[in-house]
């Protein structure tokens, strides 16, 4: 398993933490691997390289106060929540091939899906 993590911040101030997890057959000898530099596109274009090209996303969020650890590197106040998402990146064939779970400081942050909704399931 290959582990990356990302920092999000805004004017110096951390915002939020993402740490992503690939499986070591998706990312061996890629960029994906071993480098911050992604090249040419982002992360899903390293993905589509090796045959997994995202078509849907599941994510699952969820607000709870945060540990220690996290209040000290976020620099959250007490009495602060924390908004934690886990995402799933699914391919083309339903394979999820990548897990993200970002933690983000509820008092600076917020959640917005746009979900289409076919016509049968409308009726």
């Amino acid at each position: 398993m290959v582990r990356r993590e990302n920092w999000y911040f805004a004017d110096d101030e951390p915002m939020q933490q993402g740490v992503t997890y690939i499986p070591s057959e998706v990312a061996e000898g890629t960029p994906l691997a071993d480098s911050a530099d992604m090249g040419k596109g982002s992360l899903y274009a390293r993905f589509a390289d090796r045959g997994y090209v995202i078509a849907s996303i599941r994510e699952e969020v969820s607000a709870r106060m945060p540990g220690p650890d996290e209040a000290r590197r976020l620099h959250i106040p007490d009495g602060i929540p924390v908004l934690e998402v886990l995402h799933t990146g699914i391919d083309t064939a339903g394979r999820p091939f990548e897990v993200t779970r970002f933690v983000m400081r509820a008092d600076y942050n917020a959640v917005q899906y746009t979900m289409p909704i076919n016509e049968e399931g409308a009726k």
